[in-house]
């Protein structure tokens, strides 16, 4: 070994995630779409040049990751973000009782803006370059539950404006109408008091204690598209985790 030659560093994947990123891609680039039917591990196998083993293995990378949905004696299917298991994955507030439920919503306010500093950080934006800005109130059998803020880059989301009902779950027109996938999502937790716009629309005392849950969600290739910031009350509800 010549000890003057220059280091080489190697970045070592293994084979099933090499070959899950080669999958990964076809939904990136579209050739699978949410609800479509995917081919056999056998079929797979023969078009990526790998063994069936290492195909199985990297769909079941995909599966826990919430891309793929297995389906007993149908096949495996890409999720679809109207999935039950893929909304909960990403709203984490559950009532105290116990009894999953995904929220209602009602638009506050849908306009056009300039990219604060922390929008930039987030978004990956210049300051002053164009998000899209929805303010919606969110609730739980009808008892208000958390007001939320909701940043787009506008670039990424041309038209935003114009879609006339914007759907409880934003990210399955974010799939359907621009082909952006949540992957996964990045949230910080932290108390703060009510102001008074958050105690007007959520019903309680200025300066209640809020929970507030600031959340960059990022698309299959590790893209941030989104920023949210929740304001959520917690006198019943919680914030809930499962940690493995």
């Amino acid at each position: 070994m010549n000890e003057n030659a220059p280091a080489t560093t190697f970045a070592y994947k293994p084979l099933y995630m090499q070959v899950k990123d080669q999958l990964v891609r076809r939904l990136i680039d579209g050739e699978w779409q949410p609800g479509q039917l995917i081919p056999s591990e056998m079929e797979l196998a023969r078009q990526v040049g790998v063994s069936q083993g290492t195909i199985r293995k990297a769909l079941d990378a995909m599966t826990a990751e919430n891309l793929l949905i297995r389906r007993q004696g149908r096949g495996t299917f890409v999720a679809s973000p109207e999935e039950s298991r893929i909304l909960f994955q990403f709203f984490r507030m559950v009532p105290d009782d116990g009894e999953t439920s995904f929220p209602q919503s009602r638009i506050l306010k849908r306009d056009r803006a300039r990219a604060t500093r922390r929008d930039a950080r987030a978004l990956d934006l210049q300051a002053g370059e164009a998000v899209w800005l929805t303010e919606r109130l969110r609730s739980i059998r009808d008892k208000p539950l958390l007001v939320e803020t909701i940043r787009l880059p506008a670039a990424r989301f041309a038209g935003f404006g114009d879609v006339a009902d914007l759907p409880n779950n934003v990210y399955g027109l974010y799939s359907q109408r621009w082909g952006v996938t949540i992957a996964r999502a990045s949230e910080r937790l932290k108390a703060v008091a009510a102001s008074e716009a958050d105690a007007a629309h959520l019903g309680c005392a200025t300066h209640t204690p809020l929970l507030e849950i600031t959340r960059v969600a990022f698309d299959l290739e590790n893209k941030p598209v989104e920023l949210r910031v929740s304001r959520c009350l917690t006198d019943m509800a919680h914030y809930a985790a499962e940690l493995r």
